[in-house]
Formats: C-alpha cells, sequence, structure tokens
C-alpha cells in the first residue's frame, strides 16, 4: 500500500509526534497486544501545532493493521473526531470515545493507550482486580482505578462517569473489557500498558499455581513516591531509544 509522505506538509514537531506514535502502533502489534483494528492509541498535539485554545489529536487509520500504520497514515482529528487533514482513510468516531472523554478531563494526557489483551480482559472480569502479588503490580496498584462494564463505549453519555472514575489515575481498568493507560508521553505510556499488561498476565499464571503471596500493603503504599524518584514516572524516556531500534531492525517502513 503507497501511503503519500506528509513530511513536508506538517511541521517538525508534529512529524516527530507521527512517527513516535506509528512506533507505539507496531510495537503493541510486536508485543502482541493489537486486536485485529479494533483498539486505538491517541497522541494529543501540542498547542504549538493546533493552536491556542484548540484541541486536535493523532489516532489510527480505521481499517489498517498496527503493524501497516506510518507516520503519514495517521488521521488527524479534532475533539469531535472529524478529520483536520484530507485523508483517503476512515476514523472510527466510537473508537474514539473513551479517548476523548479522557483527553478533555486530562490536560496531562499526552497519549492515551487501550488495548484488549486476553490477560488483561482475564484480570479486568475479576472482582479482585489487581492483586498486589509481584513488583509490576505495585507500580500498577499505585495509581490505580476501575470503571464498570456500560456496553461498547459508544455513547457520549458514559464519558462523565468514565471521568470521575479515572480521576488523576494513569492506570484503568476497565471492567470486562480490557485495560487504558494515560502517559504524558508516547514513550510513558507504552512503558506503562507494558507493566499493566505483564501486572495482568503475572496474575494469571500465579493464580494457576496454587496460594498467593501477596505484597505488603506499606511497600505498595511506598511505591508511588518510589517511581517518582528513580524515574520520574514510569520512566519511559529511558527506554524508548532501546525499543526503536528494537524496531529499527526488523521493519523501519513506520518512518514514512
Amino acid at each position: 500500500m503507497h501511503i503519500p509522505s506528509l513530511k513536508d506538509q506538517v511541521s517538525a514537531e508534529e512529524w516527530q509526534l507521527r512517527v513516535d506514535l506509528a512506533v507505539c502502533y507496531r510495537l503493541v502489534a510486536l508485543y502482541g497486544w493489537s486486536d485485529l483494528v479494533f483498539t486505538h492509541i491517541s497522541a494529543k498535539l501540542p498547542e504549538s501545532v493546533s493552536g491556542a485554545g484548540a484541541h486536535q489529536f493523532l489516532i489510527n487509520p480505521y481499517g489498517l493493521m498496527f503493524d501497516e500504520i506510518t507516520a503519514s497514515s495517521l488521521v488527524k482529528v479534532d475533539e469531535q473526531c472529524n478529520k483536520v487533514i484530507d485523508t483517503p482513510f476512515p476514523v472510527n468516531p466510537a473508537g474514539f470515545v473513551i479517548h476523548s472523554a479522557v483527553h478533555a478531563a486530562r490536560a496531562d494526557a499526552g497519549c492515551v493507550l487501550h488495548t484488549h489483551t486476553r490477560a488483561g480482559v482475564a484480570v479486568s472480569a475479576q472482582q479482585c482486580g489487581v492483586l498486589p502479588i509481584s513488583q509490576q503490580s505495585t507500580f500498577v496498584l499505585a495509581s490505580l482505578a476501575y470503571h464498570a462494564y456500560e456496553g461498547v463505549a459508544i455513547r457520549d453519555d458514559e464519558k462523565v462517569r468514565l471521568q470521575a472514575d479515572m480521576g488523576s489515575a494513569n492506570f484503568l481498568m476497565l471492567r470486562n473489557h480490557g485495560l487504558l493507560v494515560v502517559g504524558k508521553t508516547i514513550a510513558d505510556a507504552f512503558l506503562s500498558m507494558y507493566t499493566f499488561e505483564n501486572t495482568c498476565r503475572i496474575q494469571i499464571d500465579a493464580q494457576a499455581g496454587g496460594a498467593l503471596t501477596e505484597v505488603n500493603p506499606l511497600i505498595v503504599k511506598g511505591v508511588a513516591q518510589a517511581m517518582r524518584v528513580q524515574t520520574g514516572g514510569m520512566g519511559g524516556a529511558f527506554v524508548w531509544p532501546s525499543l526503536i531500534r528494537k524496531l529499527d531492525k526488523l521493519d523501519d517502513s513506520y518512518k514514512s
């Protein structure tokens, strides 16, 4: 599929965001977190690109597999998921409902990443939710919220409840649905989802093995501060360059 490059038609700042988001989509596919074409990763454009007071976002072209997405194929939309730049690719307004709700409520949400992985959905269906049984889980529990399932997320009236449930948390478990993370950057969001997904995988595996040992609650309470001191958050900037190198060895077509 030939996709004309937008590199010379957008600002350098927007192009870099497009490249990083395309990397994120490719990595989600590489790690097996995609659900055909049915989930989304959105990135908010800075006001220096979208204009003062305006809110614009990049999202995947609906119908492309995540390992097909390139910097130029990403679609720029406004808060109502209307296209800002003409493109032959369709978008999925219904799929943007959750993302638009989070972006509207969280000024710090540079990137919102949502998945429907097997382990994530499995834990989201458990009454106990995330258990404090691994080091990974302590990072998640330091900033975790839950939102009850209300059916396929296509109704605007659900946004208010989702926003209230999420609050200031960076990890959101959508009950019976999947996982969602918020990051200040695309790199932060990816690393948060990596941690969230592994937390769920570990939990499902551990539950199959017998009695569980839980982490001391005092340790869980201290994790949030430890994360800020050691990594400045989830520390996406530390791992992002190595992930790009990993992807470049396999396929660097995301740059087009």
